[in-house]
C-alpha cells in the first residue's frame, strides 16, 4: 500500500492572492489583497518567503518567514520570524499548520540562531497558543513567543525543543 502526503508546501504565488481573499472572506475573516501583495514584494525584495501548503491539491495554509524582521521585541536584531500563520477553517485539525511550522523553522536554522514569531491574544488565536507551546514556544512577557533552534549559544532561554 503506497501512502500519499495529503499536504505539500510550495511557494506563495499570485495566483494564491485572491483564492485566499475570497476564502477568507466566505469564513467572515477580515481579508484584503494588500497584505498579500506586500508579502509577495517583500518576498521579490528578498526580505521574506512565503509559503503555501495545499491539502490535496488546494490552497489551505500560507505563513511568511521574514529574515530580519523589523517588528517585535527582537525587531532589526538579525533574527527570522515568522509571520501570519494562517489556516483556513475548512482545513484545521489535519496538520496543515504543522507543516507550515515544520518548513519555516527548517528555513529559519538555516538563515539563524534563533526564531520567533508573534500570536495575539484573542481567544480566536487558542489552537495556535496550543500548537506553539506543543512545539516548544516560549513566552518572552510580550505579545511574542520565542525559541532556541539547535546549537544555538545566544538563546535567551535555557529551555525550548530542538529542530534540527
Amino acid at each position: 500500500m503506497v501512502s500519499i502526503d495529503p499536504i505539500q508546501i510550495r511557494m506563495f504565488q499570485k495566483q494564491d492572492i485572491s483564492y485566499f481573499v475570497r476564502e477568507e472572506m466566505a469564513q467572515g475573516w477580515n481579508s484584503t489583497e494588500d497584505k498579500f501583495h506586500k508579502r509577495r514584494e517583500d518576498q521579490q525584495a528578498g526580505r521574506c518567503i512565503t509559503l503555501t501548503a495545499e491539502y490535496r491539491g488546494c490552497p489551505a495554509g500560507y505563513l511568511s518567514v521574514y529574515w530580519d524582521s523589523p517588528w517585535g521585541p527582537f525587531g532589526n536584531a538579525g533574527y527570522p520570524e515568522i509571520v501570519d500563520l494562517a489556516v483556513l477553517e475548512k482545513y484545521r485539525n489535519r496538520g496543515v499548520g504543522n507543516r507550515l511550522m515544520d518548513e519555516a523553522e527548517a528555513l529559519a536554522a538555516q538563515k539563524g540562531n534563533f526564531v520567533y514569531l508573534g500570536v495575539g491574544l484573542h481567544s480566536g488565536y487558542g489552537s495556535a497558543q496550543r500548537m506553539y507551546i506543543k512545539r516548544g514556544y516560549l513566552p518572552d512577557r510580550s505579545r511574542y513567543r520565542t525559541r532556541r533552534p539547535c546549537g544555538s549559544s545566544q538563546a535567551k532561554y535555557r529551555r525550548g525543543r530542538r529542530y534540527c
